[in-house]
């Protein structure tokens, strides 16, 4: 079995950073998928902490030079390679394709949506560039996953905030092959990923789309809050759930 982790630490981890290396070392994952990872010292000591856990071939987009900045990382046990993609989104440091040589090798795409990064109609443009990828995807087996801040309309929210477009992009994914892992298995039932501060509405904001040549590898896909030692609240780690897949092995 292959597991990988898809996961949104918050803000570079911070001091909650030993907590969030303890909880990727117990999810026992051979391929991790970071956002909001920096360039500071605590997401430097995480790095180096998943080298540690074996995960030594890593590709991040964090800018030295601005180091707050929130970026991605992804590390494997296994070798990875850059993947070149046919269209590369305007905003390419919130986009990180890379090709896994496992056994069974397969693509594998972190990307970062973040609403208050784009300008006006920004995020849609960013939506269609993953969609022209989506479309042009000649690599073979492969995953786009991360948090897209994006959902279906009634079903991956508890109060409207999903606008037409987003609704539509998650449809289009679809209508490509590209599957969302976690319909794919449990269809319309409802799972939140995040929940908003003040009112405490729950939405799905993160997302798994994996294509026809791999979706018949797919076990599972799981939705984990981690858990805080000293407190039950549920963001305590992170305000974002992990996304956790299994894919079989031959």
């Amino acid at each position: 079995m292959t597991r990988i982790v898809s996961w949104n630490i918050r803000a570079g981890g911070g001091k909650r950073i030993e907590l969030i290396a303890q909880q990727l070392s117990d999810w026992n994952a051979d391929v991790v998928g970071l956002c909001e990872f920096r360039g500071t010292p605590a997401s430097m000591w995480l790095q180096s902490e998943l080298e540690s856990l074996g995960l030594r071939y890593q590709s991040t987009t964090v800018n030295r030079t601005n180091a707050p900045l929130n970026r991605l990382l992804i590390a494997s046990k296994w070798p990875i390679t850059p993947v070149n993609a046919p269209v590369i989104p305007k905003f390419s440091q919130l986009w990180l394709p890379v090709h896994i040589e496992s056994p069974e090798p397969f693509g594998f795409c972190m990307v970062h949506i973040p609403t208050y990064s784009f300008a006006g109609r920004g995020k849609y443009k960013f939506h269609d560039s993953i969609l022209r990828v989506a479309r042009n995807w000649h690599n073979g087996p492969a995953i786009i996953s991360g948090d897209t801040n994006t959902g279906r309309i009634g079903i991956d929210e508890q109060n409207p905030v999903f606008s037409k477009e987003s609704d539509s992009w998650m449809v289009s994914m679809e209508k490509n092959n590209w599957s969302d892992a976690f319909r794919y298995i449990y269809k319309d039932q409802r799972a939140y990923t995040w929940y908003s501060p003040n009112a405490g509405n729950g939405f799905r904001l993160d997302q798994s789309f994996i294509n026809k040549d791999l979706l018949g590898r797919l076990v599972e896909i799981k939705y984990v809050w981690s858990e805080h030692p000293n407190t039950t609240r549920r963001d305590a780690v992170s305000d974002h759930a992990a996304i956790l897949i299994d894919l079989l092995d031959a």
